[in-house]
């Protein structure tokens, strides 16, 4: 596509931009949607779990719920606390929003459909989601209240610390494919166990790590029972408390939308991402992205699944899991995993 627009009456220089901005709104664009749908999605299986109808009345089957309450944030006043850093206040929002969206740039959606494919796709990813603390952070002190400030606290020691796990997580995937490019991992996954299965997680050296990277990404995305940041029993809304109108709802798309990069993560990382499970001629019949979509759906409700049922941790255990269960398991299955490589090429 940025061939063809260069080659126009744009020009190379402003037909590049003219395409990759083009790229940007075909990611974007249909994220919010999805992003809104996702949460329609969540609500109804909160519902569905607690015996209710859930969203039923606004458009057909209450589809149009998520846009309605999307309507009524933006016609809403935006109040800013007379206390408050009134820049860092309305910064954290578009920070959080816009780091959110950053990240997509490197996911590929099939072989050839990624906006950005460089080499580096994994370390791109750790360092965009790592600046997704700064929203919270900065929310919690400009909005000079201890409720949201107790909240960022909360947020910057729970991503730390399962950030560390996620990391050594990614290095057992980045030692069986060889390579950082998220599309070189999905590569190397066509059938990895016995020629037929597509995916790291089928490899049952490689499947406690798929589970500790699952739950992991429940707690760096603050999903239940690991919303300690936002726990209304005791932080009243956490680092949103004073937050109202648009810079509220760019906290919650920012949310949403970090949920569903993990999902795609989880997918792409452990279970082939655009590949069909079975590496048979004709399920390659059916578009990867939509076997992407398919495996995100499944983990999205996965989360939700664990939201509407598992109680909310305390904050000991949140810290106990991070530290003294996953750190020291992915650690030591990172050495395991290069023994075994090791082993297995003949390096010994």
């Amino acid at each position: 596509m940025t061939e063809a627009v260069q080659s126009s009456f744009l020009g190379t220089g402003f037909g590049w931009f003219a395409a990759t901005l083009l790229l940007i709104l075909a990611i974007a664009l249909p994220l919010m949607l999805a992003v809104a749908m996702v949460i329609y999605m969540d609500r109804k299986v909160w519902a569905a779990i607690a015996l209710r109808r859930g969203p039923n009345v606004v458009g057909p089957l209450g589809l149009l719920q998520s846009f309605a309450d999307g309507l009524k944030v933006f016609l809403q006043e935006t109040i800013i606390p007379s206390a408050a850093n009134r820049g860092l206040f309305l910064i954290a929002p578009i920070l959080t929003f816009t780091v959110a969206l950053m990240a997509w740039a490197v996911i590929p959606f099939g072989p050839t459909m990624v906006l950005a494919n460089i080499n580096v796709g994994l370390l791109y990813i750790l360092a965009i989601s790592s600046l997704g603390v700064y929203g919270v952070i900065i929310s919690g002190w400009a909005s000079n209240s201890k409720y949201p400030f107790f909240s960022a606290l909360r947020a910057a020691a729970q991503m730390v610390s399962y950030e560390v796990s996620i990391g050594f997580v990614l290095i057992t995937v980045v030692l069986w494919a060889g390579t950082f490019n998220l599309s070189g991992i999905i590569a190397a996954q066509q059938g990895h166990v016995f020629g037929l299965l597509n995916g790291f997680g089928f490899n049952i050296l490689l499947f406690p790590m798929a589970v500790v990277f699952l739950i992991s990404s429940m707690a760096e995305t603050a999903r239940a029972p690991f919303d300690l940041t936002e726990a209304e029993s005791e932080l009243v809304a956490g680092y949103q408390t004073e937050y109202s109108s648009m810079s509220f709802a760019l906290f919650w798309l920012g949310e949403y939308a970090n949920v569903l990069l993990m999902c795609a993560l989880n997918a792409i990382l452990f279970w082939g991402g655009w590949l069909p499970p079975l590496d048979i001629p004709f399920l390659y019949a059916v578009p990867g992205i939509l076997w992407l979509f398919a495996k995100m759906f499944v983990f999205f409700f996965i989360f939700s699944w664990v939201k509407a049922t598992v109680p909310r941790y305390r904050y000991d255990q949140l810290m106990r899991l991070g530290w003294k269960v996953f750190l020291p398991l992915s650690l030591g299955w990172v050495m395991f995993t290069s023994g075994w490589l090791l082993f297995k090429r003949g390096g010994f």
